[in-house]
């Protein structure tokens, strides 16, 4: 395509470090409609608000809502006419098939494919620990993430890559962790299947829920199998993952004998 006109918009909120940096490369390619939330919306999933409050802001528009919300008024309202939606860039990754429906910078992507509209999802993979809120705090942490952005919007878009893609996500590893023993690659890759929720009781009242995959994150620690988004981010390779929404369904013959069963039996009651 010519010169694209993009939505952009994130769950860190519109002044993120992250979001900025997208905005500046993003920019060198087209025209960029900034439409993001006002304040941090992390993890709110596909939430929906029923009334939006619009701010002007010197990028764009602050939207107080959540992504989902950005992009429905956006799409709908603000620039009906954008080629594609980019979502991010997220501080913290946004891996394996369970977050996906979790994470508003992947669901803002999921959105815009209901609307038709090619998606890309950024988010930026940063080890466990007890720091990672202090790391990322300047654009140029976000150099590969808006490097990797420009790229697939560039590239992608003028391919066939969203005849059998929805919407991609994407997540770029961070500082020692990327490229290790030489230059970044992109990698192709798969959600990784691997779950490790669970919940422990803390007395009488409460139930604490864990993530357990989150202790596990750093290089050493991750084994989930070549070919997966954690894989090649811990192995210092930038995770494309090429996902379609809603979620692919198949011919069940097991299923389809279970329904005529039911209406067999429905039909025999009847009369």
């Amino acid at each position: 395509m010519d010169a694209p006109r993009m939505l952009l918009t994130n769950d860190d909120g519109i002044d993120s470090v992250g979001f900025r940096a997208l905005y500046d490369g993003l920019s060198t390619l087209g025209d960029v409609v900034a439409v993001a939330p006002a304040d941090d919306q992390s993890a709110v999933g596909r939430t929906v608000s029923d009334a939006v409050e619009l701010s002007d802001h010197e990028l764009g528009y602050a939207v107080h809502g959540t992504p989902v919300d950005c992009v429905i008024a956006g799409l709908s309202s603000i620039c009906p006419d954008v080629d594609l939606v980019v979502a991010g860039c997220n501080k913290g990754a946004n891996l394996g098939a369970y977050v996906l429906g979790r994470s508003g910078t992947v669901s803002a992507a999921v959105e815009a494919a209901f609307f038709g509209l090619p998606a890309i999802s950024v988010s930026l993979y940063i080890e466990g620990g007890d720091d990672w809120e202090s790391l990322a705090t300047e654009p140029a942490d976000f150099a590969a993430a808006r490097e990797a952005a420009t790229h697939l919007v560039a590239e992608a878009t003028t391919e066939d890559v969203f005849d059998a893609a929805d919407y991609l996500n994407v997540n770029v590893p961070y500082g020692d962790n990327a490229g290790v023993g030489g230059p970044l690659e992109m990698r192709v890759t798969r959600p990784s299947t691997r779950y490790e929720m669970g919940a422990q009781r803390n007395g009488t009242d409460e139930i604490a829920l864990t993530d357990g995959i989150w202790e596990q994150m750093r290089g050493d620690d991750v084994d989930d199998p070549v070919g997966t988004d954690r894989r090649a981010v811990a192995d210092g390779e930038i995770s494309v993952s090429p996902l379609t929404a809603p979620h692919s369904t198949q011919h069940h013959e097991a299923l389809d004998e279970i329904a005529a069963t039911f209406t067999a039996t429905a039909t025999a009651e009847e009369t």
